[in-house]
C-alpha cells in the first residue's frame, strides 16, 4: 500500500487531496495544527478507513514538527511515496512591506519556505531508498516567473524562493525516481475548498473566465494526476490551475481599503 504525508489535510483544499489519495486506496498520514473538529470530522466520515488514516497534530513553522510528522508517517506505514505540503501560512491583511512586523516576515519564510527545506532533508532519504517518490508544493499563479505582488510581498517572496528549491531538488533527485512539482492555486473561496468539480459545474462564477468557480476538487485532482506513477516525465513544474483567473491584479485599491 503506497502512503502519503498530507500536510493540513483535515480540512481545506487539504481535505480534498486526502479524500482523493483514500479513495486510490492510500494510507494517509494527515497533520493539523490545532482544529480537532476537523480531524474529528474526516474520522467520521472514513470510518470504514481508519486503517488508512494516522493523524498528527503539528505546526510546521517547527522544525521539531516537521521530523515527527514523517516519522510518525513511517513508523506507522513503513514507507513514504508522496508529501503534498498543502500547509503554509498567509497574512489575510492587505499591506505595504513597510507595514510587516519581523515576526509576520518569519512566519511566511518559515512556514512557507524553510518548512519545505526540512521535509526535503526527512522524506527524500525515504525516497531514495524506494527509487520512487512524488513531491508537491504549493504556489501562486505566475509564482514561477517572480512577480510582484501588491501588498503580498511576504508571502511571495517566500514562494517565488520555494519555486526555485522545488526546481533544483527536481534535478537533483530526478536520478533517484523522485519528482517534484509546484501546483499554484487560483481564488477558491472558503465555500468552495471542500466542494466537488461537479459540484462547482452547477454555479456560475463571472470573475473567473471559464465561468465556475475554482474548488478543491480541481486542485485534488491534479496533484493526484502529477503523482501518478506514470506521470515520471512532469517534474519541476509549476502547475497553474486558476480557470484563467487573474489573481495578482484581483485587487489594485490602496492596502488600507
Amino acid at each position: 500500500m503506497r502512503h502519503a504525508i498530507i500536510t493540513a489535510g483535515s480540512k481545506g483544499l487539504g481535505r480534498k487531496v486526502t479524500e482523493t489519495f483514500l479513495n486510490k486506496g492510500y494510507a494517509v498520514t494527515v497533520s493539523y495544527r490545532s482544529d480537532i473538529r476537523a480531524v474529528q470530522a474526516l474520522k467520521e466520515q472514513y470510518h470504514d478507513k481508519l486503517d488508512q488514516i494516522h493523524i498528527v497534530q503539528g505546526d510546521v513553522t517547527q522544525k521539531e514538527d516537521l521530523a515527527r510528522i514523517v516519522s510518525e508517517g513511517v513508523n506507522r506505514f513503513g514507507r513514504i511515496d508522496v508529501l503534498v505540503n498543502n500547509a503554509g501560512p498567509y497574512v489575510f491583511e492587505r499591506k505595504k512591506l513597510m507595514d510587516y512586523k519581523p515576526e509576520e516576515w518569519h512566519e511566511m519564510v518559515d512556514g512557507n519556505l524553510t518548512s519545505m527545506f526540512y521535509l526535503f532533508q526527512h522524506v527524500v532519504p525515504h525516497m531514495r531508498e524506494q527509487k520512487y517518490g512524488r513531491i508537491i508544493t504549493y504556489g501562486f499563479q505566475g509564482a514561477g516567473d517572480a512577480p510582484g505582488w501588491l501588498y503580498r510581498s511576504a508571502y511571495a517572496a517566500s514562494k517565488v524562493g520555494l519555486v526555485s528549491l522545488m526546481k533544483s531538488v527536481a534535478l537533483e533527485e530526478a536520478e533517484n525516481g523522485i519528482t517534484v512539482n509546484m501546483v499554484c492555486p487560483g481564488v477558491i473561496t472558503e465555500e468552495n475548498k471542500e466542494a466537488s468539480i461537479q459540484e462547482a459545474k452547477g454555479k456560475t462564477d463571472n470573475i473567473t473566465p471559464v465561468g465556475r468557480p475554482g474548488t478543491g476538487g480541481d486542485i485534488a485532482r491534479t496533484i493526484a494526476f502529477l503523482c501518478e506513477e506514470d506521470s515520471d516525465m512532469i517534474t519541476g513544474s509549476v502547475i497553474e490551475v486558476t480557470g484563467g483567473v487573474d489573481v495578482l491584479h484581483k485587487y489594485r485599491g490602496k492596502a488600507e481599503e
